[in-house]
Parts: C-alpha cells; sequence; structure tokens
C-alpha cells in the first residue's frame, strides 16, 4: 500500500513535503516580532472612519524602498461559482484604489472570474458578485482582507488604464480567451498548443497594424470589488497578533457608515 504524502513545517518555519512515511510533529514557525518591539498595533493607530484611507497608508508604507515588499499592489483575488459554491483564487495586482473601493483590471468575457461574478449563458454559474483580496505585506509582517461586492467599470474607465499599457498587452488582451483550452496542432512536431495562442497574436497584431491607438476590448477591462469588510492584521509574537475589522453598517436613518472594533487572535 502506498503511504500519503505528509505535509510538514521545518524547524525555519518553511513548508516541506514527504514523500512517503509516517507523519512527522511539526517543527516550530518563526514569531512575528517587528510590531511587537514598537508595542504592537493599538485602535489610536488606525484612521477612526474609513478603510480606504487605512490602507493608503498602510500602501504608502509597503510602497517606501526600506520596507522591503517588493510588489504591494499584489493580492489574491477569490471567488465562489454558483450554485456549487466552489471557491476559486488566483493572484492579480490593484491597479487604482479610489473612494469606492479596490480596482483590478481582466478578462471578463472567458476568464473563471467572469464565472463565478457574472454567471453563463448556459446557467451552470448563477453569478455571485461576492469577492475577497488579500495582501500579504511579509516584511511589514502585515496582513489586509478586503470583502466586498465586485462591479465592472464603465468601458471609456477602462481605456483610461489600457491606454497606459505596453503595446504587447494591450494586443495580448485582445488576443487571449482568457481559461480557453488551447488545442495542440498536430502539424507541428512538439506544439502543446501555446502556437494557438500565437495565431491569435498575429491575427491581432494584423488587425491593428499601424495603428497607435487602440479600443478597450468590450470583453476586458476594469472590476472594482467595493468593500463592506476590511481587516487590517499585524503580527504579533506567539500568534497574540493584533486584528482591527472595519464593517460597513446601516444606521437607523438609512445612512451607513463605518464600525471598528478589535478583533481576538
Amino acid at each position: 500500500m502506498w503511504a500519503a504524502a505528509a505535509s510538514i513545517v521545518a524547524p525555519t518555519g518553511t513548508p516541506a513535503l514527504l514523500d512517503s512515511g509516517p507523519t512527522l510533529p511539526p517543527g516550530q514557525a518563526a514569531q512575528f516580532l517587528k510590531a511587537e518591539r514598537q508595542g504592537g498595533l493599538k485602535r489610536t493607530d488606525v484612521d477612526p472612519e474609513s478603510p480606504i484611507t487605512q490602507f493608503h497608508t498602510w500602501f504608502q508604507q509597503a510602497s517606501l524602498p526600506e520596507a522591503g515588499v517588493f510588489h504591494p499592489e499584489t493580492c489574491t483575488l477569490s471567488t465562489a461559482q454558483l450554485p456549487s459554491g466552489r471557491v476559486s483564487s488566483r493572484v492579480v495586482y490593484m491597479k487604482e484604489l479610489d473612494h469606492k473601493g479596490f480596482v483590478i483590471y481582466s478578462n471578463f468575457g472567458t476568464s473563471g472570474k467572469a464565472r463565478d461574478l457574472f454567471g453563463t449563458a448556459d446557467g451552470k454559474s448563477t453569478g455571485n458578485p461576492w469577492a475577497s483580496l488579500v495582501f500579504w505585506w511579509e516584511p511589514l509582517e502585515r496582513q489586509v482582507r478586503v470583502e466586498g461586492r465586485a462591479e465592472r467599470l464603465a468601458p471609456e474607465e477602462s481605456q483610461v488604464y489600457y491606454d497606459t499599457r505596453a503595446r504587447g498587452s494591450r494586443i495580448g488582451a485582445w488576443a487571449s480567451q482568457q481559461s480557453s483550452v488551447l488545442k495542440p496542432d498536430t502539424s507541428k512536431e512538439g506544439d502543446d498548443g501555446r502556437s494557438q495562442l500565437e495565431g491569435w497574436v498575429k491575427e491581432t497584431e494584423k488587425k491593428f497594424e499601424g495603428a497607435e491607438q487602440m479600443p478597450v476590448p468590450p470583453f476586458w477591462g476594469g472590476l472594482r470589488i467595493i468593500p463592506e469588510r476590511v481587516e487590517f492584521w499585524q503580527g504579533r509574537q506567539s500568534r497574540l497578533h493584533d486584528r482591527f475589522v472595519y464593517d460597513l453598517v446601516e444606521c437607523e436613518d438609512g445612512s451607513k457608515k463605518w464600525q471598528l472594533e478589535r478583533l481576538s487572535p
């Protein structure tokens, strides 16, 4: 009988994988000490009214060269397909932050994101606008979790960002039928489907040959996550982390405001 693979944590805190054999006890993971030496994260350290303002502050700090965070805009976007409830996650870049929320750009015609968020014509997915983002800034021992509803940006808004992309990236947005299966060309030895993608690129390049300006593809553009819950997590010693969460709550007069609370780790 084959022995099941066992996942363990090495003494350094890095994951290790055993091909077979008995499960071993986990080693001790590293401690989070940077904030510990400064007294941790206190309620007075975070903006009392707005998670957008607080995120902007943390993002600016993560963007400083001395912070050691190479791409602070990198985050994980998670969506859930209905009615199955199956969850999908992928790493994306946050490109904009405005008073409404967090903006990413992608293909929303054939991608898994489109299926999960907006549903499919065949009804296999009914569309679920709820999504989440997670930012992890390891050198700062900080994490930000965002939960909210997603909405597409207007084409004219997407066009503004699209025009800033390198020409190859603009061509790629038109050419790639994201998440579609690429079929190998049996007439080409060793082809695994890549040639089909390259063919789409050549067709698109020919279509826009000599054109400096290109319209944003109708199936491509911005997605804004409008937050209803945002958590700011600061690592602390002994896993007694500092967690502050903003929840959007409805007031008696029908208006909404952010409620700030500390959570137990």
